[in-house]
């Protein structure tokens, strides 16, 4: 079995480079991929996290080119977007080993190995899809749109965007923090592990970490927090409102940031 040689490979250091081959084949085409969501649940996939480190102890510096545009490195680019129905525009760049499902537009941003972006989704200029994150179908990550990588340990979770959600530009999401289905996220939002998430539409505020609940709108925010030399203000999230789900997603987000006059 494929998962069983690539973790005999990663537990003695002798590497199977054929089920690494086979296991990295399966990521570019999409047939496996790092995390999935299962019962509602997300769940990694360690073994395909091992099997992307072993690629890259095992893969030679190579020099490629693209006209006049010289690289070296040990991982080539994905062949073939004509074929997949991609739209990468020059100097968009999509790594081998991660796999956009057809109608997804990558600008002049970055995917790397591992991620998994779904169906009909825009990677805007200079945005950012990080090792083994997860976004999903329908997501718009405006310009300079930051989504941490994560291989190490291969046990932890990547950062997951989920179907229908928007990140505003500059927004930055990194260490396996969980954005929800539909979610609107302002610009220049980050969110990171142990970012406080605060919702404030109710009488008492409410803390999440790690996770934006689906169809949630969410803005900058800060916390005051008193230390042995005075008191200080910490980065926040505040989510502000919920994005209807009644309505069409378009029109919903178009209301959405007309009604909280969020900057994208």
């Amino acid at each position: 079995m494929l998962q069983q040689r690539i973790t005999r490979s990663w537990e003695t250091g002798e590497v199977d480079r054929e089920a690494v081959e086979e296991a990295i084949i399966l990521l570019d085409t999409g047939k496996v991929r790092v995390a999935e969501k299962t019962d509602g649940v997300w769940v990694v996939n360690e073994w395909l996290k091992q099997a992307i480190l072993l690629y890259f102890r095992v893969s030679p510096m190579e020099q490629g080119s693209w006209g006049s545009y010289t690289w070296h490195d040990k991982i080539p680019l994905k062949q073939d977007p004509r074929s997949q129905n991609l739209r990468i525009v020059p100097p968009g760049t999509v790594r081998r080993g991660a796999f956009l499902e057809p109608g997804c537009v990558v600008m002049p941003g970055y995917v790397n190995i591992g991620a998994y972006v779904g169906a009909g989704t825009m990677v805007d200029t200079w945005a950012t899809v990080g090792s083994c994150a997860q976004v999903g179908r329908n997501v718009h990550l405006s310009g300079g749109v930051g989504l941490g990588g994560v291989l190490e340990p291969p046990s932890a979770r990547p950062v997951i965007i989920e179907d229908g959600a928007f990140l505003g530009s500059r927004c930055i999401v990194v260490e396996g923090v969980l954005v929800e289905e539909e979610a609107v996220i302002g610009a220049g939002v980050v969110l990171t592990a142990s970012t406080p998430i605060l919702d404030v539409t109710g009488p008492v505020e409410v803390e999440y970490k790690g996770r934006v609940p689906a169809r949630s709108v969410v803005v900058p925010g800060m916390r005051s927090k008193k230390f042995p030399a005075g008191d200080y203000h910490l980065p926040c999230a505040l989510i502000i409102g919920k994005r209807s789900a009644s309505t069409d997603k378009k029109t919903s987000l178009n209301a959405v940031l007309r009604e909280f006059a969020l900057p994208v």
